[in-house]
C-alpha cells in the first residue's frame, strides 16, 4: 500500500485509510506503536505491556551496548 506524507500543522503526517484501520481493527484516537525495523518501520496497535517490554530492552541495550557489540562479532 502506498501512502503519502502530508503536512499536519508544523508537523508531517500519513493519512492511513478506512478499509486499513478496519483491517487493524484501529480507530481515530487509538494510539500506534511503531518499531524500526533494518529495512522499514512496523506499525501495530499500541500494547501497555509490549511498551514496556521494548523500553527495558532498549535499556538494555543501551547500557550493554559494548558486551551485545562483542556478542555480534563472533
Amino acid at each position: 500500500m502506498k501512502l503519502k506524507i502530508t503536512t499536519v500543522g508544523n508537523s508531517a503526517g500519513v493519512v492511513l485509510p478506512k478499509e486499513l484501520l478496519a483491517r487493524l481493527r484501529l480507530d481515530k484516537g487509538d494510539t500506534l506503536y511503531v518499531t524500526e525495523l533494518p529495512d522499514g518501520v512496523k506499525l501495530q496497535a499500541y500494547d501497555p505491556t509490549f511498551a514496556q517490554q521494548m523500553e527495558v530492552a532498549e535499556s538494555v541495550m543501551r547500557r550493554r551496548r559494548t558486551l551485545l557489540h562483542k556478542l555480534s562479532e563472533n
